[in-house]
């Protein structure tokens, strides 16, 4: 590729960059949808493989995905919301068993006197915030009921999300396929390639990652309710949520559920208990929950997914976190790749000597090998046909 191209090239990702940053509000319920049907297509070819029709396959798990986002919305938002509202009524009680226990503990181990640690600007705070929010359903219909227009794009937004989400999903391996033989045959085998690792180490954070994410989010929640805790679903779905950096999950979530067990009800039994549901919980990760969802797909690295979520709301906003995911899989693969051409080449390698011998002295000119002479190889040929003593035909008889 000649340094012109490079710059055309380099232009162009530059304007496309910038046209979807320009574009960004439009875009989002058409990303929102891509990433629903990226989802949901492994699952659609399974059910294609069972002898189902595309179409009948994209019904049932349109009607899946459907009701799994519906439930999310009416059930588990309301209830978080509850949650912290609970949280906010008993923080009084968190707040005396702190300066009560905790403080005097540290002072009885230490000899260090900690003065001027007061929590009720906290908990004033928490609770000024939390009213003036309203809640997040009032927050969220507060802020769309400014304006009517605001109100006709959330909806138009809202409704076009399922229905470009159920025409992707559809036409899923169609579309895929016709990209691919748009590609240049030239370096169609490698961007081939690196597409299927980049949807490897993507499918094994979101379809895996993920998925072990949301279980260990309900196996904490379940357990911690099982054993009494009034803040079992918020401890459990946080400690879900951060499982995918290791350990941090469970110890967020032993910390908090240990606090809550001591404050709420201040003896032993339920301490180990809130110990046990966190030991089953990281068992059955490690048995059954990474091995049968994660396997071993790579994924991405905890701190690549922090990074590129952070940096895709910094640039673009609610569209850049959406697809911050699929961008960082996309250049891991890339500078995987590079690496390997580096590592395989000559400049990483350096020049080797030649095979008859070490390489000249720097400063040296290389040795003149002279070639034979194929002139010479035909004289001699000529005199031995002349030769009188010589059968040109090689039998003497």
């Amino acid at each position: 590729m000649s340094d012109k191209h490079k710059w055309q090239l380099a232009a162009l990702v530059l304007g496309i960059g910038l046209l979807l940053w320009a574009l960004g509000p439009v875009l989002t319920p058409f990303v929102i949808a891509a990433l629903l049907a990226y989802l949901g297509d492994p699952m659609v070819d399974r059910l294609e493989r069972l002898r189902l029709s595309r179409t009948g396959a994209v019904v049932i798990v349109f009607l899946l995905m459907t009701l799994a986002l519906v439930g999310v919305v009416l059930l588990l938002i309301p209830l978080l919301e509850r949650q912290v509202s609970t949280f906010i009524d008993q923080f009084p009680r968190y707040r005396e068993w702190f300066t009560g226990t905790v403080l005097p503990w540290i002072t009885e181990r230490t000899g260090v006197e900690i003065e001027g640690f007061d929590l009720e600007y906290l908990y004033g705070m928490l609770r000024d915030h939390w009213k003036q929010a309203g809640g997040f359903a009032a927050t969220v219909l507060g802020g769309i009921s400014r304006s009517g227009m605001v109100i006709i794009g959330w909806l138009v937004n809202l409704a076009l999300i399922p229905v470009v989400a159920f025409y992707l999903l559809r036409d899923w391996d169609v579309m895929v396929e016709k990209i691919r033989l748009l590609i240049p045959r030239r370096i169609e085998p490698v961007i081939s390639r690196l597409s299927r690792e980049a949807d490897s180490v993507l499918g094994g954070f979101l379809r895996g990652q993920l998925s072990v994410m949301v279980a260990l989010g309900a196996i904490y929640s379940i357990g911690l309710w099982m054993v009494g805790i009034d803040l079992a679903l918020l401890i459990g779905m946080v400690a879900g949520l951060v499982s995918f950096i290791p350990y941090l999950g469970a110890i967020v979530g032993v910390g908090a559920g240990l606090i809550a067990a001591m404050v709420q009800h201040g003896d032993l039994t339920h301490v180990l208990l809130v110990g046990l549901v966190f030991a089953v919980g990281q068992t059955l990760e490690s048995v059954v929950l990474t091995p049968f969802l994660v396997g071993d797909r790579i994924g991405m690295h905890p701190v690549a997914v922090i990074f590129a979520v952070m940096a895709g709301g910094q640039l673009f906003g609610f569209v850049g976190v959406l697809v911050a995911l699929p961008v960082a899989a996309v250049v891991m693969v890339i500078l995987r790749y590079l690496y390997q051409e580096y590592t395989a080449s000559r400049l990483y390698a350096g020049e080797h000597p030649p095979p008859d011998g070490p390489s000249p002295p720097a400063g040296e000119p290389p040795p003149i090998r002279r070639k034979a002479n194929p002139r010479g190889r035909r004289r001699r040929g000529r005199r031995a046909e002349t030769d009188p003593g010589t059968d040109p035909g090689g039998s003497g008889a």
